[in-house]
């Protein structure tokens, strides 16, 4: 929320994360090379990490998997974004958050991850969202009225979305996800958002 001067002015002039800069000298963060690239945008990233290290399984190696976790992407952007920063920051009703969840749900297969036996850039694009849809819903967080994201945390956790919870039991299970995400945190700077002040 509150970025240095340096970050919009050197890495990513509209002030959004993630971005990285990619090679250049080796120099201070707060000062980033000229002659390094600067890369924003997380799907962006992913390829560009799945394309430097290409035996990581980031993007699968055979083309129509490849496909297949560009389109789960691809409905992760399109049906599922706008429900997700409707309810929670726009005051829309849970009515377009559950049609894209549901959306997703109908992509993944009957078990395992969305694309493939592997970890890959599609699991990695949604499981932030899911880990905060459910964080924030459990505690309370959001602009949606007080006491309706009980009913809508009721929905995600009933059989209508059995699928869609036993995928991010999976994908919480990854260490890579137990590495990085840690809860309090997670409470502590979503409750100081100004932009979930409920009027």
């Amino acid at each position: 929320m509150n970025k240095p001067v340096f970050y919009t002015k050197e890495v990513n002039p509209v002030g959004k994360i993630s971005a990285i800069t990619y090679g250049g000298p080796k120099v201070d963060p707060e000062q980033p090379s000229q002659e390094s690239t600067k890369l924003r945008e997380s799907g962006v990233i992913l390829e560009f990490l799945a394309d430097l290290f290409p035996d990581s399984g980031l993007l699968p190696k055979d083309p129509v998997l490849r496909a297949k976790a560009r389109l789960f992407i691809t409905v992760i952007d399109g049906q599922f974004f706008e429900g997700f920063k409707g309810y929670f920051f726009m005051r829309e009703p849970a009515t377009k958050l559950i049609d894209g969840l549901d959306a997703l749900q109908k992509q993944l297969p009957a078990t395992g991850f969305a694309v493939g036996e592997k970890w890959n850039i599609a699991n990695i694009t949604i499981t932030p969202f899911l880990a905060c849809i459910f964080l924030l819903l459990k505690n309370n967080l959001g602009v949606y009225p007080a006491g309706d994201g009980k009913k809508t945390l009721e929905i995600l956790c009933g059989e209508k979305f059995a699928r869609l919870s036993k995928y991010f039991e999976d994908l919480k299970a990854q260490p890579s996800f137990k590495a990085v995400w840690d809860e309090d945190i997670q409470i502590t700077f979503w409750k100081s958002n100004p932009m979930f002040k409920r009027e």
